[in-house]
């Protein structure tokens, strides 16, 4: 059974950050459910325009991603490119592009974000470029301050984050011990430390805040 007093709780905090993220000149949604979130941002979505995204666990959890390359003419993907070159020429065509989507790694309850990111691109889009920027994050994503959000942005999400992607075979001190050792390593993940306390234009980035847990 749904525990009732963490649902009131996260639907009270929810709609406290939005309408503290409204004051800072950003669109801003709560929604209970993935579902309906999901089918909120489909509607800010015209099928005409062109669509990207930054890389997203959160995203990809509530089948965003799903349905907009199955319904989306015009979505830009990277995932579809096979080499080095190809995947960064998609991510630059992305900051281009009508709409970009991506997410949080930590939000204040006063209503500012924070993105730590390796290359760059996620948090160049969310500053300029794209037409409109969509930010999805669970409740989970919430602390109480600025300093909060800087520690979970890079003691918890940086972390696993750089760890997740197998692949990538990084060499960072987080991923032998957990945690930030504030390093210099070429494989740096915390490359770029970007806090967005204002949407400027006034309603260019939309925040879609969820009751739910998700992503890092």
């Amino acid at each position: 059974m749904p525990d009732i007093s963490l649902e009131k709780r996260n639907d009270l905090l929810g709609t406290h950050v939005v309408n503290a993220l409204k004051n800072r000149h950003f669109e801003a949604y709560y929604y209970k459910t993935s579902n309906d979130a999901v089918e909120k941002i489909l509607q800010l979505l015209p099928k005409k325009e062109s669509v990207s995204w930054g890389g997203s666990t959160t995203i990809e959890e509530i089948g965003l991603l799903k349905r907009i390359r199955s319904e989306y003419d015009l979505a830009l993907d990277r995932d579809k490119t096979t080499t080095i070159a190809d995947r960064y020429e998609a991510m630059q065509r992305a900051f281009f592009c009508d709409n970009y989507l991506m997410s949080a790694n930590a939000v204040s309850e006063d209503g500012q974000l924070v993105n730590v990111d390796g290359n760059g691109n996620r948090v160049a889009a969310m500053a300029f470029g794209p037409k409109r920027v969509i930010v999805v994050a669970g409740i989970n994503k919430v602390v109480k301050t600025l300093d909060d959000a800087i520690v979970r942005a890079r003691t918890y999400a940086s972390p696993i984050n750089a760890q997740r992607v197998p692949c990538l075979n990084l060499k960072t001190p987080c991923t032998v011990t957990g945690t930030c050792e504030n390093c210099k390593t070429a494989d740096c993940i915390c490359t770029y430390i970007v806090t967005t306390r204002i949407s400027r234009p006034k309603g260019r980035i939309h925040v879609v805040l969820i009751g739910e847990t998700l992503g890092f």
